[in-house]
C-alpha cells in the first residue's frame, strides 16, 4: 500500500503542508490518506465474525470516524497510557529507529492529544473483542491459582518428611552430624554382604532345608545365651557367605559351621564372649575344642576377616526410627524379619529391603491398612510399590509361623518378654 513508513506502522511521523494540518489539536489528513485508511479498516471488519450485538454507536464519517485519526494500533486488552504508547514504539526496532532520528518532531503535547481522544471513547470495541479479553483474563487468573496450588503441594511434601534426628542433637552417641553419611555408606556396601540366592546348588551334601534347621536352632541358642541382637544377624550372614564360597561342606560339619560362626560374631559384637566349652556343651559335645578352633581359622581366612558389613539389623534400627515406632511395632517387625532369616528364598532381597518390608508389613498388620509414610520412604529409599512383593511373602511366612517343625522364632515371640507378637493376626489383605 502507499503512504509513508510511519503510516504503515501506525506511528505519527513528521507532516508537511501537503499531507495535512493541525486543526483544534487534531490531525486532519488529506482525502487520499483517508481512503487508504478506510480500506484497511474495512478489510478487518469484513474478516471478523459478525455478532448482532456488535453495533458501532457512532458512524464512520469524515468528522468523527476512527479513520480520521492516525492512532497507533493499540491492543484492546490493555489500557492506553503514555507509558504503554512509548513502550510500543520502543519495542518495534524500525519504529524506534525512525523515532530516534525524528524525536524532536514529535511533541508530548501531540501524544497527549492522541491518548485523550482514545480515552474519550472514539474507539468502540466490538463485543467479540470484549469476550476475548474476558476469557484471557480468566485464563491468567486460573493459571495463577494453579501455580499457587502446586507451590502449596510442594511445601506440604517437604514438610511431611520429618527430621528424625532433631531429638538426638545433644546426644554424642547418636552422631547426628554423620548419621546420614553412615547409612549412605551402608546402602552402597550392602551388596557385599549379599550372597547368590542359589548358592546351595553348588553344595553337594547339604541343602536349603538343612540350612533352615541350623538357623532355627541358632535362634534358640542366641536366645538362651541372651546375646545382643546384632550377634544373631552377623552369625547368619557369616554362615551364608562361608557356604557360598566353600562348596564342600559335609552334612555332619554343618552344625560346626553354625557354632563357629556364632563364636566369631560374639567376638566382634559382644562385650562378654561365650567360652568355647559352652558352645561344645550346647552342641551336645558333637565337636571338640580343636575342631571349633580349626573351623574358626578356616572361616576367618575364607572371609578374609571381613566382618564389618551391614546386616538387616542396622537398617531396622534406622527405619524404625523413621517410622516413629512404638514397642509393639518394633517387636512385630523383628518377629517378621527373623522369620525371613530362616527361609532360604528370602536371600534374594537386600538387607535394607528386608528391613523396610518387615516394618511396612508390621505397620499394615497393626493398622489394618497399607501404611508407608513420606518420612519412611525418604530414609529407606523404598516406595510402597517396591516393597509389596517382599511384604506379601512375609505375610505368607507369618501365616505358617506356628506350623511345621521350624517353630523356634514363633516360640521365642510367643512370650511376655516379646509382647506375644507371634499371636497377632497377619495382614491377609496384602495378599489380595
Amino acid at each position: 500500500m502507499g503512504g509513508s513508513d510511519e503510516n504503515r506502522h501506525g506511528v505519527i511521523g513528521p507532516m508537511n503542508r501537503q499531507q495535512g494540518s493541525l486543526r483544534g489539536g487534531k490531525v486532519i489528513p488529506t482525502n487520499g490518506q483517508t481512503r487508504r485508511a478506510l480500506s484497511n479498516i474495512n478489510k478487518n471488519i469484513i474478516g471478523a465474525p459478525v455478532y448482532p450485538c456488535a453495533v458501532n454507536k457512532r458512524p464512520f464519517t469524515e468528522n468523527n470516524g476512527i479513520c480520521n485519526k492516525k492512532i497507533p494500533p493499540v491492543p484492546v486488552h490493555r489500557p492506553v497510557t503514555r507509558k504503554f504508547a512509548v513502550q510500543l514504539a520502543e519495542n518495534n526496532p524500525q519504529i524506534h529507529k525512525e523515532e530516534t532520528k525524528k524525536s524532536d518532531l514529535i511533541s508530548n503535547e501531540a501524544l497527549d492529544r492522541i491518548i485523550t481522544d482514545v480515552e474519550e471513547g472514539d474507539f468502540n470495541e466490538p463485543m467479540f473483542v470484549q469476550h476475548t479479553e474476558a476469557m484471557l483474563e480468566e485464563i491468567d487468573r486460573m493459571e495463577g491459582i494453579e501455580m499457587e496450588d502446586s507451590n502449596d503441594i510442594d511445601v506440604e511434601v517437604e514438610e511431611s518428611v520429618m527430621d528424625i534426628d532433631s531429638c538426638d542433637k545433644n546426644n554424642p552417641l547418636a552422631v547426628v552430624e554423620y548419621i546420614d553419611d553412615i547409612y549412605c555408606f551402608f546402602k552402597k556396601n550392602e551388596c557385599r554382604s549379599c550372597v547368590p540366592p542359589n548358592y546351595m546348588e553348588n553344595q553337594q551334601d547339604i541343602n536349603e532345608r538343612m540350612r533352615g534347621i541350623l538357623i532355627d536352632w541358632l535362634i534358640e541358642v542366641h536366645y538362651k545365651f541372651e546375646l545382643m541382637e546384632e550377634t544373631l544377624y552377623l552369625t547368619i550372614n557369616l554362615i551364608d557367605r562361608f557356604l557360598a564360597v566353600h562348596h564342600h561342606i559335609a552334612r555332619k560339619k554343618l552344625q560346626l559351621v553354625g557354632v563357629t560362626a556364632m563364636l566369631l560374631a560374639c567376638k566382634y559384637e559382644e562385650v562378654s564372649v561365650p567360652v568355647v566349652d559352652d558352645l561344645i556343651l550346647i552342641s551336645d559335645k558333637a565337636y571338640t575344642r580343636t575342631e571349633i578352633l580349626d573351623m574358626e581359622k578356616l572361616m576367618a581366612n575364607t572371609l578374609q576377616f571381613n566382618f564389618c558389613l551391614p546386616t538387616p539389623y542396622v537398617f531396622m534400627r534406622r527405619f524404625l526410627k523413621a517410622a516413629q515406632s512404638d514397642k509393639k511395632l518394633e517387636l512385630l517387625s523383628f518377629f517378621i524379619i527373623e522369620l525371613c532369616l530362616v527361609e532360604y528364598e528370602m536371600l534374594q532381597y537386600t538387607p535394607s529391603q528386608l528391613a523396610a518390608s518387615a516394618i511396612y508389613t508390621a505397620q499394615s498388620t497393626l493398622k489394618g491398612f497399607e501404611d508407608w509414610s513420606k518420612t519412611s520412604e525418604f530414609h529407606s529409599g523404598y516406595t510402597e510399590k517396591t516393597l509389596l512383593e517382599c511384604s506379601r511373602k512375609m505375610v505368607g511366612l507369618h501365616h505358617k509361623a506356628g506350623t511345621g517343625k521350624l517353630t523356634g522364632v514363633h516360640r521365642k515371640y510367643n512370650t511376655s518378654k516379646f509382647g506375644y507378637a507371634a499371636r497377632i493376626e497377619p495382614a491377609g489383605f496384602l495378599l489380595l
